[in-house]
């Protein structure tokens, strides 16, 4: 993937200052990204596989995704996602407000690429979507 490149990101994300937040920290960062934002497990799942109206959605070069969530958490999502043969390759990165050991451990387990504990300082979180950014699209090679 060459720098100029947009990247479709889909952010699965409940809390809308927390999405907000990320949207804006994905600017100020200037990753280059067409950020799609559902609010549970069972949009992201929707999303991911075109059903309902998301026929015409890109599929994600990254999902970022929240733990805790109502109707379907993601942990839940990101099993869906490692056994379904079509969503297996997508990188995830978990992205929550927690961090408990027990859910690193899990995360991890079910096959997160990464996890990252939202930090509480606006800067810091910037710093920490940058960072993001920065490995994900500029230094890691992502399947086509």
């Amino acid at each position: 993937m060459s720098h100029d490149q947009t990247f479709d990101i889909l952010l699965v994300e409940d809390d809308p200052g927390d999405a907000g937040l990320t949207r804006a920290a994905l600017a100020q960062a200037r990753i280059l990204c067409k950020l799609h934002h559902v609010t549970d497990g069972v949009e992201a799942l929707a999303f991911l596989r075109k059903q309902g109206g998301y026929g015409a959605v890109p599929t994600p070069h990254l999902v970022l995704l929240d733990l805790n969530m109502p109707r379907m958490g993601g942990r839940d999502v990101l099993a869906a996602m490692r056994a379904d043969e079509n969503l297996h390759k997508i990188p995830v990165v978990v992205l929550t407000t927690s961090d408990i050991e027990a859910d690193i451990e899990t995360s991890y387990e079910l096959g997160a690429n990464s996890f990252i504990t939202k930090p509480v300082d606006i800067d810091q979180f910037i710093d920490s979507i940058k960072a993001l950014g920065d490995y994900w699209f500029s230094i890691v090679r992502l399947p086509q």
